[in-house]
């Protein structure tokens, strides 16, 4: 199974909780198996690190998946590193919004496709 490391806009309430439930059965009707940091490493707030270990568990899961889906639906600086080390790293980088969401020209110059999408169901990887 091909491996995405999905970023999305962190918030210590887990209030996008389903946004990346949503996009993780999209992953897996796409046949991928998906890493979120704040699901997987951070388990919705149960465990804590240091900036500098999810910095660096991060690039390792970077490095380690086959594409990278960075939702920029909320700004946030993180994505912007997330989106550009993806790219530094030569990994293919799907830049998704909800449509109406206005979108950086750094992160869309940089990305391999930009998503717009209503229904996350509807993205199409």
């Amino acid at each position: 199974m091909k491996s995405v490391y999905f970023g999305i806009k962190y918030h210590p309430d887990n209030r996008n909780k389903s946004v990346i439930e949503a996009f993780e059965r999209c992953f897996s009707k796409h046949g991928f198996k998906s890493y979120c940091v704040v699901r997987d490493l951070e388990l919705w707030g149960k465990a804590s690190f240091s900036a500098k270990e999810i910095m660096q568990e991060t690039f390792v899961k970077i490095d380690s998946s086959d594409l990278v889906v960075i939702d920029v639906s909320e700004k946030g600086v993180g994505l912007g590193i997330e989106a550009g080390y993806a790219k530094a790293k030569g990994k293919e980088l799907i830049v998704t919004v909800r449509k109406g969401t206005k979108v950086s020209t750094t992160i869309s110059g940089i990305a391999d496709r930009v998503i717009d999408y209503e229904s996350i169901s509807g993205i199409k990887l």
